[in-house]
């Protein structure tokens, strides 16, 4: 006898996901992650920090972003939740009230990896910002200390560059600025 089918899972299911977890729904299936460990989540904070006044603000650089801490994005019937994700001003001006979540795929993602998220953010959310037309991804891991720089080329990824420890790096799409990797770790006891 056949295993009965499994219930696609819906937003209702996001909604409904215990408030101290991360619910995403990827390909009809509800994913729940707790909250970053410290490592992420420190890694995360200082990116967003150093990028924050040169990108958001226009503080010793160009200018001309909106960069959000875990925004909910909604493309086709998923629900994603990246650690990081800018906007060019030109695309949206300012952030939208009218929904807690945004429709407007960005136009940067960054992924800070973690044992239980890693191969989920290549497996399958890699693949769904493609889709979605995202122009450059950032997988960071604070554990193996490394920044990977994705760009898309139609449906695929290329590898920009991998970068590790305390290299001084200048990044698309965040290029006009060198971003010292070592800040991203230096709260990290490895």
């Amino acid at each position: 006898m056949a295993a009965p089918a499994k219930r696609r899972a819906t937003y209702q299911d996001v909604i409904e996901a215990p408030e101290h977890m991360i619910a995403e729904l990827i390909d009809g299936e509800l994913l729940l992650h707790p909250r970053p460990a410290l490592p992420h989540a420190a890694a995360s904070s200082a990116l967003g920090e150093e990028l924050g006044p040169p990108f958001k603000r226009g503080r010793g650089g160009p200018g001309g972003w909106i960069i959000v801490d875990e925004p909910e994005l909604h493309f086709e019937d998923n629900v994603l939740v990246p650690d990081l994700a800018g906007w060019r001003r030109e695309r949206m001006p300012l952030i939208p009230t009218d929904k807690p979540y945004l429709e407007l795929m960005p136009d940067w993602v960054c992924e800070v990896a973690s044992p239980g998220t890693g191969k989920i953010d290549r497996r399958h959310k890699l693949p769904l910002y493609a889709r979605a037309e995202v122009s450059h991804v950032w997988l960071v891991d604070p554990l193996q200390r490394t920044l990977e720089v994705l760009r898309r080329h139609g449906p695929q990824w290329l590898i920009v560059g991998t970068w590790a420890d305390d290299e001084r790096v200048r990044a698309e799409p965040f290029d006009a600025i060198e971003l010292e990797l070592g800040i991203l770790w230096a709260d990290v006891q490895v």
